[in-house]
């Protein structure tokens, strides 16, 4: 009898316990509410409401399932920034990568030639004016050779983050009369190979793109020019000079999206000695898998956050490159910004330009002294606009006047030429001309104003009569323009120069 009364006795209290249990956590009664995470205390038991979901800690420690939340996203703001870090880089790696399977191959003495249409379309914000003479070479080869003949030609060398090592030609210390040039890598030092009468360069990265634009109008030049060319390892025999041309192919230099972007990176990165500067990034992109002296094996985890932040990257770079807030419209009172806002080295004494040189870089490639420090009548100036006069972004679907003053102040001539929002190369409307995405002051049949002054239309239809001052855009694709000056003069720098903004007219 007794133990039926202490087993009633224990069941009841077990019941009164599963019912205090059950009153803690029936509905309605109330819980440690989650906080805002500009409220957090950050110790004790705490509920964190956070842009990625919630993040708990039980006595200050971060639980197992909030620790790999946290994880994740950091390292997606890690990626995402470090695309932005390293755009200069992965642009020049894709148009090395997409020249060597279109018009290579890559090696030393080969060029591949951007001559028609749909050559140079394939090249970011192109101009259409003279070809490109493009090769690509590694310093790890040996330092590179190269005499360079006399003649009216502008070329040079570029490292991989697209700074210039040197100018050849006209540009270059041998003012177009021709000279010889040495080229050694970064491990080398420059000054055992200086003797009299050789230029001697050093370049911080292996991989450099060299080139030089044809600028003498003779059609036998060209010809001499190569044959007299004469580029080898130094001491080494020079090789056969080889020009890929007439190949017409459609190509693109766009640097590549998703996980190729970073295989693309981590290629270079394994190919390049890391600058002091860099090291700090080294350290962000290594828990993604992205490792000098590893190889590039991404596992699901690493996978999925770098093609999201892939993607992420480039929306903050576009972004940046549609409202570069690093900086204001460079003609007072319009829409209209100078695309280069960066110096020669890409760092200052405080600062390394991140934002500034990846507004160019996403939308445009190379960098000359001539581009970033134009100076009155040399070099020259890209200004550009993505909204109309009444600071609305530019659509394909609407139709747009730019009334170009008749002073511009360029010594050799202007031009505006149309590129693609989506892929910032030559904007395709299906026409397939030079004509129809890019018009310059020297066109015969350009239609003038009386005063002087130059109406140009961009947009879905041709206003009657305008039909040769005319760019047409297409569906969705939204469209941004380079108004380029050759040899500014000083009212483009005292900015007495007044450039109108785009008017919506349908």
């Amino acid at each position: 009898m007794r133990t039926i009364k202490n087993n009633i006795f224990i069941g009841l209290g077990m019941l009164a316990i599963a019912c205090s249990t059950y009153a803690q956590k029936k509905p309605g009664t109330a819980q440690a509410a989650a906080v805002p995470l500009e409220n957090a205390k950050l110790y004790g038991d705490e509920k964190i409401t956070t842009p990625f979901g919630l993040i708990e800690l039980q006595h200050s420690f971060i639980t197992d399932e909030s620790s790999q939340k946290l994880f994740d996203e950091m390292d997606l703001q890690r990626a995402s920034q470090a695309y932005i870090w390293s755009t200069p880089l992965v642009s020049f790696g894709t148009w090395r990568k997409e020249q060597d399977k279109n018009y290579g191959p890559n090696a030393r003495g080969t060029f591949g030639v951007f001559e028609s249409f749909r050559e140079k379309q394939g090249i970011i914000t192109s101009n259409l004016t003279t070809p490109y003479i493009i090769s690509w070479d590694n310093l790890t080869n040996g330092p590179l050779y190269i005499d360079y003949p006399a003649g009216k030609t502008a070329g040079g060398v570029l490292d991989f983050w697209q700074r210039p090592v040197c100018d050849f030609g006209l540009t270059g210390p041998d003012q177009g009369k021709g000279a010889k040039y040495i080229i050694v890598g970064p491990d080398e030092d420059p000054k055992k190979y200086e003797k009299p009468g050789v230029y001697v360069f050093q370049s911080p990265t292996n991989s450099i793109g060299w080139g030089f634009r044809i600028l003498d109008t003779d059609p036998a030049f060209e010809s001499n020019f190569i044959e007299a060319l004469k580029v080898s390892a130094l001491g080494g025999k020079p090789v056969q000079n080889k020009l890929i041309k007439g190949l017409d192919k459609a190509w693109s230099t766009t640097a590549y999206r998703g996980l190729g972007y970073w295989k693309t990176l981590h290629e270079i990165i394994n190919d390049e000695p890391v600058r002091e500067q860099d090291k700090p990034w080294m350290a962000l992109i290594k828990p993604l898998g992205i490792e000098k002296g590893k190889p590039f094996a991404p596992d699901a985890r690493q996978t999925k956050i770098l093609i999201e932040a892939a993607a992420l990257g480039e929306l903050m770079a576009r972004n940046l490159q549609i409202n570069p807030r690093f900086t204001e419209p460079y003609l007072p009172g319009t829409q209209w910004y100078n695309a280069i806002e960066f110096s020669l080295t890409q760092k200052t004494d405080t600062k390394v330009e991140i934002d500034e040189r990846v507004v160019w870089f996403y939308e445009a490639v190379t960098s000359t002294e001539g581009m970033v420090n134009p100076t009155v009548g040399k070099g020259q100036v890209y200004l550009t606009t993505k909204r109309d006069s009444k600071g609305n972004l530019l659509r394909a679907d609407k139709t747009y006047r730019l009334r170009v003053p008749a002073d511009v102040p360029a010594a050799q001539f202007w031009s505006l030429t149309l590129y693609s929002e989506n892929t910032r190369m030559i904007y395709e409307n299906g026409q397939q001309t030079a004509r129809s995405v890019s018009i310059d002051s020297r066109l015969k049949d350009l239609k003038r104003n009386a005063d002087g002054s130059v109406d140009l239309y961009i947009g879905a239809k041709a206003p009657a009569g305008y039909e040769s001052n005319f760019m047409k855009t297409v569906g969705t694709d939204g469209w941004f323009v380079y108004f380029r000056l050759y040899a500014p003069l000083e009212p483009f720098f005292d900015k007495s120069f007044k450039l109108p903004d785009f008017e919506v007219v349908e």
